[in-house]
């Protein structure tokens, strides 16, 4: 009877609650409640929530604008420079219709365009401005879809025939000229005289005026019928260089590795990368560098919750020991602080993803409701290069935001709840 007694006693015995209990939500919840006096805590708390928010969404905006920034000036400084530079060696670039078509027949080139490019000066009754004249055909120029398909005003039908040529909209705007009014183009490199190098003036009437997005371009651009080009520059039917359109961009080498091993004749190549290295280089410098002042925001939130969770612990000393002594094991306390702190930490990364992940895809909407509000242009083109701001959400970028933000908060919560677990009942009693 003795033994039945014991045994029935031992199985009344708590065991305390399972991980992750209810119990331990709700008395995690009720923590992270505004009480009067615990009033200071709930404000670090709250800070705490408002900084992880800020951290992540402003890195998933920043990231997101500098992707935009870099796809945006890729696309458009190759899509129209080209990927592959050929320049003659031995000879001048007289049959370029020869080696234009062998170009285009080896597999990954798109197009290979032969141009004749010049420094000139454009001007106006208005103005002027020094500008890059491009001698190109009629099919080439439509070719180009940043230019061939963004033509404002007038048309690039019946080009090479016409004599006339296209600008850029800044151009034609800094210059106050409309399609069909005429552009003079003015080069140091004109005739030979007794008195020595005449400068060649020569005006022409715009048949065209396109506008890619990109400042610099479309300030600085004119296209003018190749044959043209040749006269007005003193080629004698050769060009400067074949620009090479390749399909893929990031497979750029093995198409020149191609070209090389079947060029129609000796030719000097260079790409895309190689004459803007530094530009891109220092787009990727930028990029990391705002990552990681950025990450900083995330970081002082989190300590942020180490210090709102220790006063927390220190304020509920009493309820610590009082919750041990009566049979909360040192896992409970631990567990109850960890989702306390967590929670700020989760909540606020899920808010900062939702506002990141809003802002970055209606920038565009929101920049132009800001630039009505102040009545000032934020987004100044001539400054920024492009014409709107861009943005390109890489989910898995935005992935490790969150999961860094995330595991920050988690490290974050280790120590308070470490130090609300090992505390003495028996000593916060006495001292309470």
């Amino acid at each position: 009877m003795s033994l039945a007694s014991d045994q029935d006693r031992q199985s009344e015995t708590p065991t305390g609650t399972k991980p992750f209990a209810g119990f331990e939500w709700l008395l995690a919840g009720r923590y992270l409640r505004t009480r009067r006096r615990e009033g200071f805590v709930s404000v670090i708390a709250g800070f705490s929530f408002l900084g992880i928010l800020l951290g992540v969404a402003t890195l998933i905006i920043v990231m997101s604008v500098m992707n935009g920034f870099r796809k945006e000036l890729l696309e458009k400084i190759v899509g129209v420079n080209g990927h592959i530079f050929a320049t003659p060696i031995d000879r001048p670039l007289d049959d370029y219709d020869v080696v234009s078509m062998r170009l285009r027949a080896i597999p990954g080139v798109k197009l290979a365009i032969p141009l004749v490019e010049g420094q000139a000066l454009a001007s106006s009754q208005t103005g002027n401005g020094g500008v890059l004249v491009r001698g190109i055909r009629e099919a080439d120029i439509k070719a180009i879809p940043f230019v061939g398909g963004n033509v404002r005003r007038g048309s690039l039908d019946g080009f090479d025939g016409a004599g006339g040529v296209a600008v850029g909209k800044r151009l034609a705007d800094s210059l106050g000229l409309q399609a069909g009014d005429s552009i003079n183009i003015i080069s140091p490199k004109g005739a030979s005289t007794p008195f020595g190098t005449a400068p060649r003036i020569k005006a022409y009437p715009i048949q065209a005026i396109f506008e890619i997005g990109m400042t610099e371009f479309d300030a600085s651009f004119v296209f003018m019928p190749l044959t043209e080009a040749q006269a007005y520059f003193n080629r004698e039917g050769d060009v400067n260089v074949i620009e090479i359109f390749v399909d893929d961009p990031d497979r750029t080498q093995a198409v020149r590795d191609a070209i090389e091993a079947d060029a129609p004749r000796p030719l000097v190549l260079s790409d895309w990368r190689q004459r803007n290295r530094s530009f891109f280089n220092a787009l990727e410098v930028e990029r990391n560098v705002m990552f990681i002042i950025l990450t900083l925001i995330v970081l002082v939130a989190a300590l942020n919750i180490v210090s709102g969770l220790i006063m927390l612990v220190k304020d509920k000393t009493a309820d610590i020991a009082i919750m041990r002594t009566m049979g909360a094991t040192r896992g409970t306390v631990l567990r109850v602080f960890l989702i306390t702190g967590a929670a700020i930490g989760v909540f606020g990364t899920l808010a900062g993803l939702a506002l990141g992940i809003v802002f970055a895809k209606n920038i565009k909407v929101i920049m132009a409701a800001l630039n009505w509000i102040t009545g000032a242009n934020l987004w100044d083109p001539t400054v920024r290069f492009l014409s709107d701001i861009p943005s390109v959400i890489d989910w898995g970028e935005v992935t490790s935001v969150v999961l860094m933000a995330l595991v920050l908060s988690l490290l974050a919560t280790l120590y308070p709840a470490w130090k609300a677990a090992r505390l003495d009942p028996v000593q916060a009693l006495r001292m309470g």
